[in-house]
């Protein structure tokens, strides 16, 4: 692995300077709470604009639109399972999700995306389990892909930087 296409921050992933950031979305694309309702207020109305013009998204696919005020210049809305205790194929599912980003990170040719812990928020997704989907799937995906460049994973709280900060050093 390139260690140096892989980052780690703590921190507001709204406030990001990159290609594209990954928004943890519900299936409507029209904003909910936690990182998807910073992702829309940080946006701004032009957000709910566009998202409305897309149709919803199913689990485990990924959608793009502009960033709009974010510093950011792209928004990559992914919609991953709700937990349910593993018997409904959460982590397949959370793996497309991470897939399905990644692919249209690709295909833009977007140099930098940053994701948050998709799902490990209102929807229950362990946190430890889901940081492993994520890195496993970012490190086969850019083994295999020139873009992106470069993958920020961002923990919003201390106890998802640490998970992460402890896999990625493994």
């Amino acid at each position: 692995m390139k260690k140096k296409r892989i980052e780690l921050l703590k921190g507001d992933i709204t406030t990001l300077n990159v290609d594209a950031i990954v928004n943890a979305a519900n299936n409507s694309l029209l904003g909910g709470g936690g990182v998807d309702g910073a992702v829309h207020k940080a946006a701004g109305p032009g957000l709910l604009d566009e998202c409305k013009g897309l149709n919803g998204c199913q689990t485990g696919q990924s959608k793009i639109t502009h960033g709009y005020n974010l510093k950011a210049g792209h928004i990559i809305h992914t919609v991953g399972p709700i937990w349910c205790g593993g018997y409904k194929d959460e982590t397949e599912l959370l793996a497309l999700s991470y897939q399905s980003s990644l692919r249209l990170a690709k295909e833009n040719k977007f140099k930098t995306i940053a994701f948050p812990g998709i799902s490990t928020g209102v929807y229950g997704f362990p946190k430890d389990l889901a940081a492993i989907i994520a890195i496993n799937e970012t490190k086969r995906f850019i083994n295999k892909n020139p873009y992106p460049e470069k993958v920020i994973f961002v923990a919003y709280d201390d106890e998802g930087y640490e998970i992460y900060k402890k896999l990625l050093n493994q």
